[in-house]
């Protein structure tokens, strides 16, 4: 039986979306959330949910906020960001989604670079960097908090209020009925920023609506699918899949405590579907490898043959592989080695979505052999955000898919991805010569990413037009298909590929801290030592272990030199976006005496 999405036609807007699921299901479970005060699992009915709505779009109108008025939200993924967003969507208000994790500086600029009059925050967490986010945004009418503070918060600013008491002083007051077309503005998503300040992307009613329409079109979700939402809500790809596609199934959401507590998660609420970034796959990776490891020569073995005869059976699911007799060996292994990491899954995993970034074909045909369903997409915030997605009958897992239906792609010059479709951005918030530069007068939207296309109709990415790196006799490469190669080694939990106008290519790396005690030991070398990671032996058997990862690139590909740390670049020291996506300038600026100690040698010669 297939889950018959609402269609957009009869809906118009999102606020339209919802008030439609609770009039077909009012009282099925829409959400459900971990109480700590209870130690135990809530949920909450569309119904439920409604009611609440009603509250929080008291409140807002209280605060005098018109149509088209900015209001932004800083919470972990939970049911109140999707209460408070639905309130202020029926409002005809724009919501700003920050993360939470995102630094005060970085807050505070698109708080006052969107002219927001309304910040919900979390509390605990965002309460110490209040003043600092507030004192930069003098726009903001109201900072309303869900949790009341323990330091006598309340007292620094009239404009701060407690969730509870700011609700309950607006009982009563009546919400206006506004009549709210399609291409209203619904949010402003600024995007990570990895070069520069971040943009804000301005989509709108129909933007949203149309991109989770159209994905629901690519897979047969089931009746009461449960999704497990922990990508967060403020990343445009769990919004538009993880929020508002569940919303036209009528199917249930449970949030996800947190990504340390995703295995415990995972077996409590045993979900269908699971939307995610490759570095979520690239640590459940790296634990198995990390476990074969400590396991005997057999059961590497059983590993190995599993994956091998899992990818075969998925290949001949696919049409693109025949009968073969090591297909007989499944029932067996599955039960020895597949069962036992899909049952860590859950057990009830159809649907496990990958995007935000590549993920590397070894890892995908590691998952896929073991029976997990991954389906990589391609996307853009600008984009609502889907694009591309492969489908559970035509799964090229090296590939993005194919386009959405309504939506078109196309190659342009430089082997550019192109495309046009209702899903396309407004444009950027106050930056109508970068929104020119994005969007051609035809209607196409330039992805900056590179890309081709099989003779099935997939695509794939194969690199950013402006991060590849030219060498001085030039050849050209693309970094990131080298760090994901990298990455799969677990010693190594982050790596930049640098040697732009350089003679090679070289890697500025972060050691994983819980396997380099054991890799220094191995070498004979002091783990504690000041002076580890500069030991000779030490750098030349990481060089040495990084070509082995990049042995099949080609020769002028290969990293000559390697500077290692143990300090993690993170989103407070500037090195990441809240997305975890490395900020490549900034670490350039960052470490530009270490890069330039990779050349020395190479310029005294």
């Amino acid at each position: 039986m297939t889950a018959t999405p609402l269609h957009p036609d009869a809906l118009g807007t999102l606020c339209g979306l919802f008030r439609a699921r609770v009039a077909a299901t009012p009282d099925q479970l829409a959400y459900r959330q971990f109480d700590e005060t209870r130690d135990a699992w809530v949920g909450f009915t569309w119904a439920e949910v409604a009611a609440e709505v009603a509250r929080w779009q008291a409140a807002l109108a209280k605060e005098g906020l018109v149509p088209g008025d900015r209001v932004a939200v800083m919470l972990k993924n939970c049911v109140e960001w999707v209460i408070f967003d639905q309130a202020a969507l029926a409002l005809g208000l724009v919501t700003v989604p920050l993360y939470l994790d995102d630094r005060p500086d970085s807050a505070a600029y698109i708080l006052d670079h969107a002219d927001a009059k309304l910040l919900l925050v979390e509390g605990r967490f965002q309460h110490r960097n209040l003043a600092e986010i507030a004192g930069s945004a003098p726009g903001l009418q109201r900072i309303v908090s869900l949790v009341a503070p323990e330091n006598g918060l309340a007292d620094w600013s009239p404009r701060f209020a407690v969730a509870a008491d700011w609700l309950a002083a607006a009982a009563g007051t009546p919400a206006p009925e506004r009549h709210l077309s399609a291409d209203l503005l619904a949010s402003i998503v600024y995007t990570s920023g990895t070069t520069g300040r971040p943009k804000g992307v301005m989509l709108t009613h129909e933007n949203l609506l149309w991109n989770a329409f159209y994905a629901s079109q690519c897979a047969d979700f089931g009746p009461h699918a449960v999704f497990l939402s922990f990508l967060p809500l403020s990343h445009t790809l769990e919004r538009t899949a993880g929020y508002y596609l569940p919303m036209l199934l009528g199917a249930e959401v449970a949030y996800a405590r947190s990504i340390a507590q995703l295995a415990q998660d995972l077996q409590a609420i045993r979900p269908a579907v699971m939307i995610s970034v490759p570095r979520i796959y690239e640590r459940v990776y790296g634990r198995i490898l990390d476990g074969l490891a400590k396991k005997s020569p057999l059961a590497g073995m059983l590993f190995r043959l599993a994956v091998r005869v899992g990818w075969r059976r998925f290949e001949r699911s696919q049409g693109r592989a025949s009968w073969h007799p090591e297909l007989l060996l499944w029932p067996l292994l599955d039960t020895l080695v597949a069962g036992k990491v899909t049952e860590k899954l859950g057990g009830r995993l159809r649907l496990a979505i990958s995007g935000g970034a590549a993920l590397s074909p070894e890892i995908a045909r590691v998952f896929i052999g073991l029976g997990v369903p991954i389906y990589q997409g391609y996307g853009l915030t600008e984009t609502s955000p889907v694009v591309c997605v492969n489908r559970p009958d035509s799964n090229v897992p090296a590939g993005i898919g194919l386009p959405l239906p309504g939506v078109e792609v196309k190659i342009g010059d430089h082997d550019e991805l192109l495309t046009r479709s209702r899903c396309v951005m407004r444009g950027y918030w106050k930056d109508e010569a970068a929104t020119r530069a994005m969007i051609d007068s035809e209607g196409w939207l330039h992805s900056g990413d590179k890309a081709r296309r099989d003779t099935s109709g997939h695509y794939a990415i194969v690199g950013r037009i402006k991060d590849i790196i030219v060498l001085n006799n030039g050849e050209k490469v693309s970094p990131t298909d080298m760090e994901s190669a990298i990455l799969l080694d677990s010693l190594f939990e982050q790596v930049m590929v640098v040697g732009e106008g350089r003679p090679y290519l070289a890697a500025l790396t972060v050691l994983n801290e819980e396997h380099w005690p054991a890799f220094a030991a191995s070498l004979d070398v002091d783990p504690v030592h000041s002076a580890a990671l500069r030991d000779p032996r030490v750098v030349k058997a990481l060089t040495r272990r990084v070509a082995d990862h990049l042995k099949h690139f080609p020769g002028y590909a290969q990293i000559r030199r390697l500077h290692p740390e143990l300090k993690p670049w993170t989103v407070d020291d500037g090195l990441l976006t809240p997305t975890l996506k490395v900020k490549r300038r900034q670490v350039l600026d960052r470490y530009h005496t270490e890069i330039d100690a990779m050349y020395a040698d190479f310029a005294r010669s």
